[in-house]
């Protein structure tokens, strides 16, 4: 696969301002009982999967860069006990899109607040070694696309055994 050119600061801020109108549109149309959906056990809700990108705003990406920015050491974190802790899956919906359009508000800002200079800042990461404010926002995106076909899924899982002989399309 051939490497285009690293996405810039502004296409990544409307990039991530992009996965909030997926997500949003994707909760309103589900509302509670449908963000609550588990399509197996041992897999995430919808809810649950917006709880990740709470942690991972808060943890992962926004936090992050700012440690990095103030030259503290960055750590990593449990996402499964985390996710447990949180019990997204027993709360409103609306409550959950609430606390992660706030922090991803403050997120995009940030985003485009980085300067040439920010971008090389970084540290040391326990488990996976030098990470740079550059890499940080690169990942955030894909992270951004890993959960969103997450979340979009658990909604065709549950359309799935309502299909019929219309199930014989998938995977044409």
């Amino acid at each position: 696969m051939a490497a285009g050119a690293a996405l810039s600061n502004e296409e990544i801020a409307r990039l991530l301002e992009s996965t909030c109108a997926l997500i949003e549109a994707e909760m309103n149309a589900l509302g509670d009982d449908g963000c609550r959906f588990h399509f197996k056990d041992g897999e995430w809700c919808v809810n649950e999967v917006v709880g990740h990108l709470i942690e991972a705003e808060k943890r992962g990406f926004a936090g992050r860069i700012r440690d990095f920015l103030a030259g503290r050491p960055t750590q990593a974190w449990d996402q499964e006990r985390i996710a447990r802790e949180r019990k997204d899956c027993e709360r409103v919906s609306q409550s959950v899109w609430m606390e992660f359009m706030g922090l991803r508000h403050d997120s995009i800002a940030l985003v485009r607040s980085l300067k040439p200079a920010d971008m090389e800042k970084g540290g040391m990461h326990p488990k996976v070694g030098m990470l740079r404010v550059s890499d940080l926002v690169q990942e955030w995106v894909h992270h951004d696309r890993n959960h969103t076909r997450q979340l979009l899924a658990i909604q065709q899982e549950r359309a799935y055994p309502h299909m019929g002989n219309s199930q014989k399309f998938v995977g044409e």
